[in-house]
């Protein structure tokens, strides 16, 4: 019966890595509502309690279940074989554990779970460059992208690893691994798949619309991306200004050049289209921040522009692609239905919670029980997606 189990668990490989990843989530979200609300005290930085795992434990392992179901397709490939990405799978999830077991204990036992990562990460991508090499497709623009992002995920994952050894540059690198691993590995990771597939998505909806994106759209993301992770890194109010307020006009830019047909369509593309809109909200913010700073106007933001996007683009788009996948590869036409679009909505009101987490400093009200209220919200909507879609992903089909 466990057998049987495990082979309609491990017949797709967004299934395990799906499960993964929702799980986690969940894990380390209460780890982050539990130290702010005071029911724990981790002595851990918040980089270890909260950013690095939701960018090398969390958001990494959803977005490569996708990625493995993909990428041979879009390169012609025969499907990955199941010894090879539960392999993946198995390694991510020791890691995992190890992580989560090490914030408990040492900083030695997280050092080791980050190298069982790395070594995952790098096993991972290794999958994906063999995939691309054997590929005799002319167009590889999108894939090729695909590996320059998960390839700065190898370097920030590397760079972390060398900040939690103790010396003089340690807390710089260890915060310029976290803001290249955000920019430059996870959103430009997302963003990458998001414009292959959203107007790809949207062609199928909406049988007139034509895809209208910028030729060298990835290459100036991706410039402006890397720009952003050593701005947020060195802190000087002019270069940030500029890098927040480039970010802000290309992406304003590009999303109008779209042209999405927001009103013409169901609610699972629409659901996308919303995630895209806080990309430029979260760089105007972002933007405003630096403008404050550059004029000492003493207003803080704290981490709200880097939430707007996490929370509003990346769990929005996570979650509505989760959802797109787990119907369509059970057999079931993806749909959003009143609970579906309920959760999505519910995900949107967080964003403002946290927002108002961040700039609730500046009026002397309790930040800390607003960053705990948020965490605690988003693991109860993170639950009601579960009830409804992660048992199909563990039954598997």
């Amino acid at each position: 019966m466990l057998s049987n189990w495990y082979k309609k668990y491990s017949s797709q490989p967004h299934q395990p890595f799906f499960t993964n990843g929702i799980v986690l989530f969940i894990i380390f979200l209460l780890i982050v509502g539990f130290q702010y609300s005071g029911i724990a005290n981790f002595q851990n930085s918040i980089f270890i309690l909260h950013a690095y795992p939701m960018i090398h434990i969390v958001l990494v392992q959803f977005f490569l279940g996708f990625l493995f179901v993909v990428f041979p397709k879009f390169l012609m490939q025969a499907d990955l074989k199941k010894q090879t990405y539960m392999n993946r799978y198995f390694l991510y999830l020791i890691g995992s554990i190890l992580y989560v077991v090490s914030l408990f204990f040492d900083i030695n036992i997280t050092k080791i779970a980050i190298i069982i990562l790395l070594i995952a990460s790098i096993i991972s991508f290794k999958t994906l460059f063999d995939i691309y090499k054997k590929s005799v497709v002319t167009n590889k623009y999108d894939m090729t992208w695909v590996l320059v992002a998960f390839s700065f995920g190898i370097l920030s994952n590397v760079l972390f690893f060398l900040s939690t050894f103790d010396f003089s540059l340690s807390q710089v690198i260890q915060k310029f691994s976290i803001n290249l691993g955000f920019y430059s590995f996870i959103f430009a990771l997302i963003f990458t798949i998001s414009q292959r597939m959203i107007p790809f998505f949207t062609t199928g909806k909406v049988p007139n619309y034509k895809i209208n994106k910028s030729k060298y759209i990835l290459e100036i993301s991706f410039l402006l991306l890397g720009l952003k992770a050593i701005s947020s890194t060195i802190n000087y109010p002019i270069f940030s200004a500029i890098i927040n307020l480039a970010l802000f006009s290309f992406f304003t830019y590009e999303l109008l050049k779209w042209k999405l047909p927001v009103l013409k369509t169901t609610a699972i593309m629409w659901i996308l289209y919303l995630a895209l809109l806080w990309i430029p909200i979260g760089f105007f913010i972002s933007f405003t921040e630096s403008i404050s700073e550059l004029f000492n106007i003493g207003f803080f933001f704290e981490q709200a522009p880097l939430h707007i996007i996490a929370i509003g683009y990346f769990v929005t788009a996570l979650i509505g692609f989760g959802t797109r996948v787990t119907l369509g590869h059970s057999g079931k036409i993806p749909t959003a239905d009143k609970m579906t679009i309920a959760i999505f909505w519910s995900i949107q009101l967080i964003v403002f919670i946290r927002f108002f987490a961040g700039i609730s400093l500046n009026y002397g009200l309790n930040y800390p029980y607003f960053i705990a209220l948020s965490a605690f919200l988003l693991v109860f909507v993170l639950l009601v997606w579960s009830y409804k879609y992660l048992l199909v992903l563990v039954k598997g089909i």
